[in-house]
């Protein structure tokens, strides 16, 4: 009995020491492995939600009954100055049918087919052909279903009656709209699928323009109840530019007035604020609907003649439309799509002028008391090259004035000569000819393709330097010609030319400002000032009389260009005028390509008047106390002359065969073989008897 109380407390030694030290250890141990391996796992969860987590959360929402849709993004608008919407999107909405969910039950059926006739006027052919693959939910039965009709049908399903239609949903999405539909179509350009722009403002801002597509997911949670994530749509900005739709308006109302009464190849016309070389109206004389844009009778205008018919090998435009490759139809549409003042290059003619005179004043080598003596040509080399007025004797003695006034070839051929060749080229290159004006549209040929259509002082020889004086074997863009005749008359302020001003998000804040580029000075103020005045003489006293708006100063230049080959009758009749003389506030650049009457510049500087008597009203430019009596039957003008007396060259022009002008030019060339000065004979030197006499 005495010994129970030392056994007792033995055994509770004994149950003390079952942990051993060891035992602890490999606790201890076991523990640690744990605990790493826990971390380990961790680490390997973050890794995985890091760089999978998204597609296996894609996995366990498709397992809940995920779906998403595609928010889309609205494309930014294009405006005009004044705020009017040149272009915009407008929502519509896509039809979409489930058949599956449809033909499951009958009554269902019965009340979605009846609704599918009512609400969009199906046919029941048309319902069994949707409702085909019963197994399908998605089938697309209609597009571009207006708001107006979604509307209605949203309605007609919160009825008793409508409550039995099942398996009809919308897709939203934006489709490109231009509200006044031809207008400006050229400096707009349009969208194909996808928001991609083509051509005009729409192609060059197409990244401004868009925006970027949201998405809405929906999907059951754990509670089998629904669950929304919508991540938003970005939309795309507006773009602000100078265009004026009424200014707009009023050139294009000008120029298919013009061709109801005679018609030409082309009429194009620029419109710009000389201050800043802002693009207030560009026109071509063959239009397109961008909001439709591949729509073929826009292209007509090509089959128009015997010979064009004959070339297209087709009877007629309507063979051509049925029965023309895919291939053909989109060629005849990039004719339509084609900028003209912006991607075409062609011989400016006299507008040419103001610019030698120009740079020889600026240099000078003449100065406004000069007088040049104008016999009807001058024999330059082998060629004897022609002044209009060569018939009647030539234009006698004439001030620096005089010569710009008559448009004289001959003064400018003696001008050009006393500049020389190197200085003539330099003002070649300050007014930007031979490169790229970096005009904000697509189109526009590269500097390097440009430079060659000018002579430079490195290929430029005694012909070419007397040709390129007024305006002849060089070629030049619309835009080059508008953007230097600005500097010219501007004080001598060379800038890049725009169309878009600034860029504005979708609630009117200002992202970017897009201010004049100012690129460099060619002239000075003086003999900018004095440009003005003798160009204001022109329209006052010289060729440029029918470009008169009664009550307005206006300064400007004619232009008649012999077209490739030389002797074939075919001329560019142009003219480029601005107002007011001392201050001006617009510019009109008018070219017409063949047309009817290319007996001289009047029919171009008659455009001119057109447009501008309208224009200056709108533009607050206001009459001053001059006015011009006119005689229009005794109006001076720019007869339409061959270039050469005697033979002329196959091809005159800087680049030769390489010139995309050359292969644009059509017809034989007429031509004589005497290169004698005919000034020193008794007979006259042949002419291409289609053209009209010069006036004087």
């Amino acid at each position: 009995m005495t010994r129970r109380p030392q056994n007792r407390e033995n055994r509770r030694r004994r149950k003390r020491k079952v942990f051993t030290n060891r035992m602890r250890g490999r606790l201890k141990f076991v523990f640690g492995c744990v605990m790493v391996g826990f971390g380990v796992l961790g680490a390997k969860i973050i890794w995985i939600n890091a760089q999978k987590g998204s597609q296996y959360k894609q996995q366990v929402l498709t397992q809940q009954g995920y779906s998403s849709k595609v928010i889309p993004y609205k494309r930014g608008d294009i405006v005009d100055a004044n705020g009017t919407v040149l272009a915009t999107d407008k929502k519509v909405y896509d039809l979409i049918l489930e058949p599956a969910n449809i033909v499951q039950y009958e009554k269902k059926k019965t009340a979605t087919v009846s609704a599918l006739k009512e609400f969009f006027g199906f046919t029941d052919e048309e319902i069994a052909g949707f409702l085909a693959n019963e197994k399908s939910y998605y089938v697309v039965a209609k597009k571009g279903v207006e708001y107006e009709e979604v509307q209605k049908f949203e309605e007609y399903c919160k009825t008793d009656e409508g409550s039995n239609v099942v398996g009809i949903y919308y897709e939203e999405r934006y489709v490109r709209v231009y509200p006044n539909k031809e207008l400006a179509c050229h400096l707009l350009g349009f969208t194909v699928s996808g928001n991609v722009g083509m051509y005009g403002v729409e192609e060059y801002y197409n990244s401004e323009l868009n925006g970027t597509n949201g998405r809405e997911y929906s999907y059951l949670n754990e509670d089998y109840g629904v669950t929304n994530s919508i991540e938003p749509a970005t939309n795309g900005y507006n773009l602000v530019t100078s265009i004026d739709a009424n200014v707009q308006k009023i050139v294009e109302e000008k120029v298919k007035a013009k061709l109801e009464e005679e018609d030409a190849k082309n009429i194009s016309v620029l419109v710009m604020n000389p201050k800043n070389c802002q693009i207030m109206a560009l026109y071509n004389s063959h239009t397109f609907d961008p909001n439709d844009a591949y729509d073929l009778d826009s292209t007509q205008y090509q089959f128009d003649t015997q010979e064009e018919l004959e070339a297209s090998g087709y009877s007629s435009f309507e063979d051509f439309k049925q029965n023309g490759t895919d291939e053909e139809h989109v060629d005849a549409l990039y004719k339509v799509w084609r900028n003209f003042p912006v991607s075409d290059v062609f011989e400016p003619g006299s507008t040419y002028k103001t610019f030698t005179i120009s740079g020889a004043l600026e240099e000078g080598v003449i100065t406004p008391e000069d007088t040049f003596f104008c016999d009807g040509g001058e024999q330059i080399e082998d060629r004897y090259i022609q002044c209009h007025s060569h018939d009647y004797g030539g234009h006698g003695t004439v001030d620096l004035s005089g010569a710009l006034e008559k448009s004289c070839n001959d003064a400018l051929m003696q001008i050009a000569a006393k500049e020389g060749i190197a200085l003539f080229d330099k003002y070649q290159v300050l007014f930007g000819f031979g490169q790229s004006t970096n005009v904000d549209l697509p189109g526009e040929p590269s500097d390097s393709s440009l430079s060659g259509l000018v002579y430079h002082a490195d290929n430029m020889g005694a012909v070419s330097l007397a040709i390129s004086s007024f305006g002849q074997g060089v070629t030049t863009s619309m835009m080059q010609v508008g953007t230097a005749f600005c500097s010219a008359i501007n004080g001598g302020y060379y800038y890049e030319p725009s169309v878009v001003q600034r860029i504005e998000d979708e609630n009117g804040n200002i992202v970017r400002n897009l201010d004049p580029v100012l690129v460099r000075r060619t002239i000075s103020e003086d003999v900018s000032a004095q440009m003005r005045q003798f160009l204001k003489n022109v329209v006052s006293e010289g060729t440029g009389k029918k470009a008169t708006v009664e009550g307005y100063e206006i300064g400007g230049k004619t232009g008649t260009a012999e077209k490739l080959p030389r002797g074939n009758g075919k001329y560019i009749l142009s003219f480029i005028g601005f107002a007011p003389v001392d201050d001006p506030q617009v510019v009109i650049y008018v070219v017409a390509d063949e047309p009817e009457l290319q007996s001289g510049s009047g029919e171009a500087a008659h455009l001119f008047a057109d447009i501008a008597e309208a224009i200056f009203p709108y533009l607050n430019i206001y009459k001053t106390d001059e006015t011009y009596d006119i005689d229009e039957a005794t109006a001076e003008d720019e007869p339409a002359t061959p270039i050469y007396g005697g033979e002329a060259p196959a091809n005159d022009v800087a680049g030769g065969s390489d010139n995309p002008y050359v292969e644009q030019s059509e017809g034989e060339t007429t031509t004589e073989t005497t290169t004698e000065d005919p000034s020193a004979t008794t007979e006259a030197p042949a002419q291409d008897t289609t053209q009209e006499a010069p006036t004087g």
